[in-house]
């Protein structure tokens, strides 16, 4: 990878309407986004707004996103966590404690419609972006801030990762009710769950600003919307005051709850409602199960849901997971194979609705990512994002649309508050 400031770069208008073009039909079609996010929860978010037609600018330090040098990569700096949380965006390097980076940083976000970061309140402050000095800045401006724990809160200033607010929300101990032994869900679900909050609220506060006309400040902390998420069916019990049970929805917590194997492999079977269960099993010559006091309605059922999986397990062992999809498929019950991410790339009904997508990224070369899943009528295209940029791709570009000038552009290089790449480099 190479820096440098030669004039001959600065100029990539073209990219720029390719952008606009390509957002042209989507609902965030002239909102402009400016995230200055690392890891996955504002980088996810911000991308999730892309895909929503915003132009995304992504602030990041000369370093880059730490995402960025994460995983599998071709090139020092395009790793393939980065690559999947930053399509669509540009990338401007600014340094906010270097001379002159915090006033570039004022320029750009004085025309931003939506200020996304994953800073904790005190140091959003100490880098001098605290709401309470933007907000004069920019009165139309939304700002939203994501972290771990609310800043109203005694643990406002605790560092928060996936796994911490998985064990800090109950997701963990959610885990050690069924097994004995607390664990993490594969995947970083906190991250997530708390973009998508992101997301929600970002666009809340652009329909109110609509009919205001004053942006407002956001906060969206991992912590609540963690237990907010998991409160939805685990709550249970404590719904009630005082509480009526126990937390925890039974079906979820059933040990049994698990994809069953078969005589040569697994398969994920759930009969559901009171038809699903009787069908399942006349059809497989146990009438009689259904005849069970346990189970002969929809709250026995529930308070036995155990025993009832028990029973459905035993049973499956009796075929092959093939013989059983035919079987499920003739009866109308819910199942599926056991999927994993090798055997989703040749999926058939992703295949036909054309959810991978192939693309060539300028030095990565081939890069295959997943379609937006939300589809709007007018606008069919779920592709056309640009992929992951590399670090400081568009700076110059940038600046010269906030009216730096091209020896600006150099003095902000030389100073350390800037810098722009050309990665003249190709795919191996």
């Amino acid at each position: 990878m190479k820096f440098f400031g030669a004039p001959s770069s600065r100029r990539c208008w073209t990219k720029a309407l390719i952008f606009k073009e390509q957002t042209m039909n989507k609902p965030l079609k002239g909102v402009r986004v400016v995230e200055m996010g690392t890891v996955v929860l504002a980088p996810y978010a911000a991308q999730i707004l892309a895909e929503l037609g915003a132009d995304v600018i992504k602030v990041e330090p000369p370093t880059g996103d730490i995402t960025r040098n994460q995983g599998y990569s071709r090139n020092p700096g395009m790793a393939a966590l980065f690559l999947s949380c930053n399509r669509g965006k540009r990338s401007v390097v600014i340094d906010a404690k270097a001379p002159g980076g915090l006033q570039a940083l004022e320029r750009l976000l004085s025309t931003a419609d939506v200020f996304l970061h994953n800073l904790r309140a005190s140091t959003a402050s100490r880098l001098g972006i605290g709401f309470e000095r933007l907000a004069p800045l920019n009165p139309r401006l939304v700002y939203c801030a994501t972290y771990g724990y609310g800043a109203s809160g005694p643990h406002r200033d605790r560092p928060a990762y996936d796994d911490i607010i998985q064990a800090a929300s109950g997701a963990a101990g959610l885990t050690q009710s069924i097994t004995g032994t607390p664990g993490y869900m594969p995947t970083i679900v906190a991250d997530k769950t708390t973009a998508l909050f992101v997301v929600i609220g970002i666009q809340g506060a652009l329909m109110r600003r609509k009919a205001t006309g004053v942006g407002e400040r956001i906060e969206v902390p991992m912590f609540e919307s963690m237990v907010h998420y998991l409160s939805v069916e685990h709550q249970a019990g404590l719904c009630f005051e005082p509480p009526m049970g126990p937390p925890g929805y039974r079906r979820m917590m059933s040990t049994f709850r698990r994809p069953h194997q078969t005589s040569d492999g697994f398969i994920a079977v759930m009969p559901h409602g009171e038809r699903d269960w009787i069908v399942f099993f006349e059809a497989c010559g146990l009438p009689e199960i259904m005849q069970d006091a346990r189970f002969r309605d929809a709250a026995s059922r529930a308070r036995h849901i155990n025993e009832l999986y028990e029973r459905l397990s035993e049973l499956m062992k009796t075929r092959t997971t093939a013989e059983w999809v035919v079987f499920l498929e003739r009866h109308a019950i819910p199942h599926s194979v056991v999927n994993d991410f090798q055997s989703l790339r040749h999926d058939d009904h992703l295949r036909e609705v054309g959810f991978w997508q192939e693309f060539e990224h300028p030095s990565e070369g081939k890069l295959v990512a997943p379609a937006f899943p939300v589809h709007y009528q007018d606008h069919p295209d779920r592709g056309g994002l640009k992929p992951a940029p590399r670090l400081g791709e568009h700076t110059a570009q940038m600046l010269g649309e906030l009216g730096y000038s091209t020896g600006e552009v150099d003095h902000l290089i030389r100073s350390g508050a800037t810098l722009e790449s050309t990665f003249p480099i190709h795919a191996k």
